[in-house]
């Protein structure tokens, strides 16, 4: 066997060992489950053993499934035969007549997680490293092997739920805690304790297998105290996902529905939920945008090849303000010396104080140990000087938005800095390739547009200008890499990719506004749809005259071939109200002293409401086809270097909808020749921004996916 290794020792106690020979984690697999049910035969069916113990011959127990079988769709008969066969593994495992356990010795979840639970007793080592849970929620699934119903019967329906539906991993003490578990030992005793607890439980069975075995709460509505929190739990779900995620219902409605049926009878049933999940294009669009494209990302699949690794040592950046500082942050963090420059050594030094002060935040609240601290500031020097940049070999500018600035800091620097310096600007509108002018090289200069907060926000925007060299490419996504970012390489555009997409969010909100829609159904409809916030709270967050400089700037450097957005008319009377946004004292929305915030009633009288309002649903497939449609066309133009970079672009860069699995997984859920459809009719209703071009009515007709699918 490839994955599997069984060993037999003289007390009787034979030990299963998971070792994949193809992954650095034991992952559940089709050849996995045929091993190990092969395994379990084969030791039930030897009289000389007295039980079994599971366990890992790598540092984690099992991460569970491969998700790289869910990518592609399968029929509800497909996905049922992919639960079925781990199902029976498990039913196997609990039922071979001999007691089983679990040592958990690092990482068990999903599948892992779900092959401890169909164990008769489960220990784990008191190691920081070793988490249980059951994530499948997170993906867009249930757990379809047993899970939810050996959960529910071993702590309850409410406790279970709560682990279902969170998805988070739980470490030993929590675990242990809320009964996953059964024991904590040192990692170097689980296997005397898995040892000990067979040999005084020989004849160990599942409380549910026992005879006359009825799970007390299998009466569920006729218990008050169930009853009330079952009626409430679906609206509550409903509420939470809008409806667009179907995993927490169905993972309630799974539990619920199957303690009141025997055991084997509750896990056929919850196998009909997991195939119906998987079978729904939403899992598949999660599972591949923010598990499969990310992890491609992360291991800079889209690297020039022909290029050694390079490791910066000093990194230096320019402008000491927000973005500047949290670039500077996760530098150090990455363990690279900081030379963070201001206009004087002051401005650089309150740069610096603000980082410092943000980590001492996450040392009070434990997230975060002292002496790591120390050890980020210590790797942080902060100056006005910019002689003092020479030791650097990579420069990441994060100063004003402006192109004067920008070169002149660029020249600045360039003076002192060894020939060659690798050059970052963080930029997230003005284009790399005339920012590059002012560089002595512009083939080693580069956009690298970090999102806010940028300790928090995993995203990069590689921006390859028109000189850029391959060379300075695969530098930049090294560095990105270092930093534990998820990089995506785009080329040259006035706002690039993300920019360029999400104002077409702002914008429509704002139209819609000018069509005399109801604010309140702008804001609900966007959040329907799936976004964290309406167009108009995040306009008056990040101020309204962010984006009419960003008009403005495009106006006075492109004339006429800027084509204006839609929403600029109803910016410029914002801001000639003087409503700009939350930091100015309101905009769209008023804001009072105790932190509430409610829609400023004068809207009504500068945006008069239209005497018939639209449906809500009509606006949401607003607010998703006009980000999609401009997505098509950064692809078609070829700012987009491929379709994966989209569509992580939107879901991580400004939080598009991972229900869609992106912006152009969107139009191929819909189905190309649907989307274009509806592009046409919202065209006619709403203006001609929602047109299709030629390339896309093309790929229609030809009815081709957008989005590869391995």
């Amino acid at each position: 066997m490839r994955h599997i290794k069984i060993t037999r020792a003289d007390d009787g106690i034979a030990t299963i060992f998971m070792d994949n020979a193809d992954e650095k984690m034991n992952l559940v697999s089709e050849a996995f489950v045929t091993e190990f049910t092969g395994a379990v035969d084969e030791l039930a069916g030897d009289d000389t053993v007295s039980g079994i113990i599971v366990t890992s011959a790598k540092p984690s127990f099992m991460a569970g499934a491969d998700l790289n079988r869910f990518i592609t769709r399968p029929t509800k008969e497909q996905a049922l035969e992919i639960a079925r066969a781990p199902s029976e593994m498990h039913r196997k495992l609990e039922t071979c007549g001999k007691p089983v356990v679990a040592a958990i010795n690092g990482l068990a979840l999903g599948g892992g997680f779900e092959l401890a639970l169909a164990c008769h007793h489960r220990v784990i080592a008191d190691d920081p490293g070793a988490r249980v849970g059951l994530p499948e929620v997170n993906v867009g699934l249930l757990p379809g092997s047993g899970g939810t119903q050996r959960l529910a019967r071993m702590i309850g329906v409410r406790a279970a739920l709560a682990v279902l539906l969170d998805g988070k991993p739980r470490g030993p003490q929590q675990a242990l805690k809320e009964g996953l578990v059964d024991a904590i030992v040192p990692a170097d005793k689980l296997d005397d304790a898995a040892r000990e607890w067979i040999k005084n439980n020989a004849a160990a069975i599942q409380p549910w297998d026992k005879d006359r075995y009825v799970h007390p709460e299998s009466t569920g509505l006729l218990v008050p105290s169930v009853a009330s929190y079952l009626s409430m739990l679906p609206a509550q779900i409903a509420k939470e996902t809008n409806r667009n995620y179907p995993a927490k219902a169905a993972i309630a409605a799974c539990v619920f529905e199957g303690i009141q049926l025997p055991f084997d009878t509750a896990q056929k049933l919850e196998q009909k939920y997991f195939a119906k999940l998987l079978s729904d294009p939403v899992a598949g669009n999660i599972i591949r945008t923010t598990f499969v494209h990310k992890g491609e990302a992360r291991k800079l699949a889209r690297r020039p090849e022909g290029f050694g690794k390079t490791k910066h040592g000093c990194v230096g950046v320019l402008g000491a303000g927000l973005m500047g500082a949290g670039i500077a942050q996760v530098c150090a963090e990455a363990g690279m010396k900081v030379i963070l420059l201001d206009r004087s050594t002051e401005d650089a030094a309150a740069g610096r104080d603000r980082i410092a002060k943000m980590l001492d935040r996450e040392v009070q609240k434990g997230r975060r140990a002292a002496d790591n601290a120390a050890r980020v500031m210590d790797m942080i020097t902060a100056t006005g000087e910019v002689s003092d940049l020479a030791p650097c070999n990579i420069i990441v500018e994060a100063v004003f938005e402006d192109t004067r600035v920008k070169a002149d800091i660029t020249k600045r620097v360039q003076a002192v800095v060894a020939k060659g310096t690798l050059f970052a600007t963080n930029t997230s509108t003005l284009p790399i390739t005339r920012l590059a002018a002012a560089a002595e090289d512009a083939g080693r200069f580069i956009g690298l547009h970090f999102f806010s907060p940028v300790n928090r926000m995993e995203l990069v925007e590689v921006i390859r200008g028109a000189g850029t060299t391959d060379a300075t490419v695969a530098e930049a996504l090294d560095f990105v890499q270092r930093l534990r970012k998820v990089p995506i390489t785009v080329n040259d555009s006035r706002g690039f990719y993300t920019s360029r997409v999400f104002q077409t969010f702002i914008h429509e909100g704002m139209a819609m506004l000018g069509e005399g829609v109801t604010p309140a159904l702008i804001e609900n409809a966007a959040r329907f749809a799936g976004f964290p916030v309406g167009p108009l709270t995040l306009l008056d967050e990040v101020t309204v005259d962010l984006p009419m400089k960003i008009i403005d700037q495009a106006i006075a450097e492109e004339g006429d071939r800027y084509e204006v957005p839609c929403g600029r008319d109803v910016a410029a009377k914002m801001i000639e109200l003087g409503r700009n946004g939350r930091k100015a004292g309101g905009g769209f929305y008023d804001y009072a002293e105790d932190g509430t915030k409610y829609l400023w009633p004068g809207l009504a009288e500068h945006f008069p409401l239209a005497a018939e309002q639209p449906h809500g649903e009509e606006l949401k497939k607003r607010f998703l086809y006009i980000q999609a449609l401009e997505t098509a066309r950064c692809l078609e133009e070829g700012v987009l270097q491929n379709a994966a970079d989209g569509d992580l672009g939107s879901v991580l860069g400004w939080s598009y909808p991972t229900w869609t699995g992106g912006t152009l997984s969107l139009i191929d859920t819909i189905g190309i020749r649907t989307f274009v459809a509806e592009c046409d009719r919202l065209a006619q209703r709403s203006g001609p921004r929602f047109s299709a071009s030629d390339w896309l009515r093309k790929r229609a007709e030809e009815n081709r996916l957008l989005v590869e699918v391995a």
